[in-house]
């Protein structure tokens, strides 16, 4: 028996089908090693021996304790084993944990980037040892990376805020946004003016023409409309140029993140979910690559499948070159296994997915498309004023737009006029508008920029996003990242104390000497303490300095709520606040927005017991709280403000209605105990004898009833999937 073990279920499944058709005396079976079975505990600096070399101490993954015993327990029984984990640093890490925690004297080591019985059967006819220098490149990145983390937010947790953290590829990213932010804060909108009008020719077609400068200064603007209401105009000039539109290149990781965004909304995470299953059960090449590359077999299948339903014509056989530095985590671009399949996936986002890598892949290789483009140019008779154009296009030959019908845009044709033509006016108008601050980043921008920049890889890009996302240092307004208040932050204070190590050239650098890794180029041990000798001495420096939690004088119109006292900038968990500069004799506090929180000024009383009732900020935002703190007698009750409620105008009917909950909206007829309806950390619910059951909108949990309480906790539970793995005895 043969024993083969890959990452996941899925991918096991797939391999094992073209397993049985290679193989069929039925000597081989595939298991699953669901991921990575050890790993550096997360809040440990002593897992890594600094003295010994920079020796990584791991552990066993929490819950792959039984999937190892599994395993021993059908490598003792196995003539091979082949390890078969994915074809780059982390699938060669992953067969290395295997080896190790499973005491494998020599497994075979095949890689393949396609799940296909041909790239099955040659990987088994070409079985190699593990590649170590590979394998040693992931690990100097896990190392690095929690030496980062163990110590700069160690540093980060004693001098700003307990709970913060930092990252040696997060860092930099965060940084990028931050940079974009202060420029769009620093930006300073200026008026201009578009001009167009509306023309006949002399065969009365019609033409809008638009001035080729967009002047700043309204005398300007009056000038040019004056100028052009009182003369006669006349085409000055007519140019016709017949330009070609080529391919791109065939995916990489980072240009299917980018156009799964743009065509299907996807988030590069969602991304590279969607392509794993489609990876994992054959339809596409490894989805994590750098490469533009075809093999010539592929290549081979789709020329072939362009002149079957095209015709030759719309063959341009085409060689694409890889840009990307030390491009290494892969041979091929994205493609799928088969052209000649037209739709593969389980379900509708998979199928979307392969059918954009489909005719990404097959365009790449058709001919270019040839746009005949004309332009227009009008102006008065004299010439006293900017010239008016227009510009139309047509799509002469198809080309690779045949298939790729999105990217073709509309046919704009104009009228024909010939140079010296006379035009008649019919309007003439301008329209004020104000520039516009540069954009903030949207996550596959995000990604570009990291590309270009040389920071990170095609396996981290998507990872390092939900990282700053996960960690609230960055939120989603719409498409855009926008830094928080923690975010920012943290990326001031690493970039005023650290701004070499998220420089661009410092990452682009490190991640270059990781690639030498991967070549054999370069020594594991002298990266490290290149890198980590200066960098720690670094940090022990700022050991010292004061704590970094006051973030300057507020401004000074606002005073403190309680004693008038000046405020200063501070960091809660719920953002930036001021707080009163006696703190802690004086615990006044304020908003960002200078918008008073009356902390000492109650906004009515409670009806039933006449308390005072008032609202408050803490660090974790603003509540409302009833009756005052009095020694000795506990916390008088508090409730939090909903995100999305100006906290400053809370009337006393939605405070009452805020300190309403948990409310008990009756027994249940069966059991006679409360039900009762409450906000948690996950959001809205009833609950019955722990039964927890969410209120989703349009039901709302501070007027929800009685009886449509009942009906929810009547409503079928939705099961959670639990894969139950049954092993028989025979």
């Amino acid at each position: 028996m043969n024993l083969v073990i890959v990452e996941s279920p899925a991918k096991a499944k797939t391999i094992e089908k073209y397993l049985s058709a290679i193989d069929k005396a039925g000597r081989f079976i595939v298991r699953a090693s669901v991921g990575h079975i050890r790993d550096l505990p997360k809040s440990n600096k002593k897992a890594i021996d600094i003295p010994g070399g920079f020796i990584p101490h791991y552990e066993v993954v929490p819950g792959k304790i039984r999937v190892i015993e599994d395993l021993r327990k059908l490598v003792n029984k196995a003539d091979e084993v082949f390890l078969a984990t994915d074809p780059d640093r982390e699938g060669e890490a992953i067969a290395w944990h295997l080896k190790e925690e499973l005491h494998l004297k020599k497994p075979k080591r095949i890689a393949f980037h396609e799940i296909t019985q041909t790239a099955i059967a040659e990987a088994l006819e070409h079985p190699r040892q593990i590649d170590e220098n590979l394998r040693l490149a992931q690990e100097a990145r896990r190392v690095l990376d929690r030496l980062v983390g163990y110590d700069l937010s160690g540093l980060i947790w004693k001098k700003v805020r307990y709970g913060l953290s930092a990252g040696r590829v997060q860092s930099p990213a965060l940084r990028l946004i931050m940079e974009r932010e202060r420029e769009i804060r620093a930006f300073v909108p200026e008026k201009y003016w578009v001009i167009d009008g509306d023309f006949n020719n002399t065969r009365k077609d019609k033409l809008n023409l638009v001035c080729s400068e967009e002047p700043r200064d309204f005398k300007q603007v009056e000038n040019i409309l004056a100028s052009g209401k009182k003369n006669d105009w006349k085409v000055t000039d007519v140019k016709e140029s017949e330009v070609k539109r080529s391919p791109k290149p065939p995916f990489t990781t980072s240009t299917l993140q980018q156009a799964a965004s743009s065509r299907l909304g996807f988030s590069p995470k969602r991304t590279m979910q969607v392509a794993q299953k489609l990876y994992e059960a054959g339809h596409i090449t490894y989805m994590r690559t750098d490469s533009t590359t075809l093999s010539e077999m592929a290549r081979k299948e789709i020329n072939s499948t362009i002149e079957k339903q095209f015709g030759s014509q719309y063959l341009e056989p085409r060689h694409y070159k890889t840009k990307v530095k030390n491009a290494q985590e892969a041979h091929e671009a994205i493609r799928p296994t088969h052209v000649s399949v037209a739709t593969a996936g389980h379900n509708d986002e998979q199928k979307k997915l392969y059918r954009l890598i489909l005719e990404r892949t097959v365009a790449s290789q058709m001919s270019d498309a040839k746009i005949s483009r004309t332009k227009i140019s009008a102006n008065i008779d004299n010439g006293g004023i900017p010239d008016f154009a227009v510009t139309g296009s047509r799509v002469i030959f198809d080309g690779w737009l045949k298939l790729d019908t999105a990217a073709r845009g509309e046919d704009v044709e104009l009228p024909k006029t010939t140079i010296g033509e006379p035009l008649t006016l019919l309007d003439l108008r301008s329209t004020e508008k104000q520039t516009e601050p540069p954009s903030r980043y949207s996550e596959p921008a995000l990604v570009k920029a990291l590309e270009e920049r040389g920071i990170g890889r095609p396996s981290t890009y998507a990872t390092i996003i939900s990282t700053l996302e996960d960690r609230g240092y960055v939120e989603k307004e719409g498409r855009a990242l926008k830094p928080t208040d923690t975010g920012e932050v943290v990326s001031d204070f690493i970039e005023k104390y650290f701004p070499t190590y998220i420089s661009d050239t410092f990452t682009a650098e490190m991640e270059n000497e990781l690639d030498e890794i991967a070549a054999g180029e370069r020594e594991y041990l002298k990266t490290l303490q290149d890198f980590y000798g200066p960098f720690s001495k670094d940090v022990k420096s700022k050991d010292k300095m004061d704590k970094q939690n006051n973030f300057g004088d507020a401004d000074a119109k606002y005073k403190c709520p309680k004693c008038g006292s000046g405020m200063i900038i501070k960091l809660g968990r719920g953002g930036k606040f001021m707080s009163c500069s006696r703190y802690p004799d004086c615990e006044g506090a304020l908003t960002m927005e200078g918008l008073e929180i009356k902390g000492d000024e109650p906004i009515g009383n409670d009806p039933e017991t006449g308390e005072s009732i008032y609202i408050k900020i803490s660090r974790f935002g603003p509540y409302v709280q009833l009756g005052e703190k009095v020694k000795g007698k506990g916390k008088p009750r508090m409730a939090s403000v909903p995100k999305n409620i100006d906290p400053t105008k809370v009337t006393l009917d939605m405070a009452l209605k805020y300190l309403s909950l948990p409310r008990v909206l009756g027994k249940h007829p069966d059991t006679n105990q409360d039900i009762t309806a409450n906000v948690g950390r996950f959001g809205p619910y009833v609950v019955h004898e722990g039964d927890f059951r969410s209120i989703k909108p349009p039901d709302n949990v501070y007027d929800i009833t009685f009886e449509r309480a009942l009906e929810i906790l009547r409503e079928p539970k939705k099961l959670r999937r639990v894969k139950v793995k049954v092993t028989i005895a025979v």
